[in-house]
């Protein structure tokens, strides 16, 4: 028997998640709205802290390094805006915490690669998110037809203005 809390939890919890481990490099695939716009930007690093794997709040902390400085972002796994997360390479920790990654440059902040099945472990179905990722798809293609459709009327009209120009100037010249 589930209590209220857990009920309310399911609801809100995706099907599957990708098993993400400390020590992990991912592709966090975060939607983004700017304005009336909605974009899917990708954050690459390094996963240096998961929180609460089987919970509806599991959580990762992925810190790169842009332009010289050390950023650290969280993200919630089961976020509606988190539309994917891809394991790119997976490295050999013994710690939950990677704290000390964030005081290493340079070689010294290289971990051990170790062999995983990149398929197996990023092969997660959300019909969800695979949905959302396609509604995204084509409102970009649908607004790449529409700039191109305007594009090419413009030039038409311009060819229009030049072809109505210069019909005069051949007629004096015959």
């Amino acid at each position: 028997m589930l209590s209220v809390i857990q009920q309310i939890e399911a609801k809100y919890k995706k099907a599957q998640v990708v098993d993400v481990r400390s020590g992990d490099t991912v592709k966090v695939h975060q939607k983004i709205r700017e304005g009336s716009k909605e974009r899917v930007q990708i954050f690459q690093g390094l996963v240096i802290r998961t929180d609460r794997k089987n919970s509806h709040t599991s959580r990762i902390t992925v810190r790169r390094i842009a332009s010289g400085v050390g950023v650290e972002k969280s993200f919630l796994l089961h976020s509606p805006l988190v539309v994917k997360v891809e394991v790119t390479k997976r490295s050999k920790v013994r710690r939950n915490y990677l704290t000390y990654m964030r005081a290493r440059t340079g070689k010294s902040a290289r971990l051990t690669g170790t062999a995983f099945d990149q398929e197996a472990v990023n092969t997660v179905h959300d019909k969800v998110a695979e949905k959302a990722e396609a509604e995204i798809k084509e409102t970009e293609a649908k607004q790449n037809e529409e700039a191109a459709a305007e594009k090419a009327e413009e030039t038409a009209k311009d060819d229009a203005s030049s072809d109505v120009t210069t019909e005069p100037n051949e007629s004096k010249e015959a």
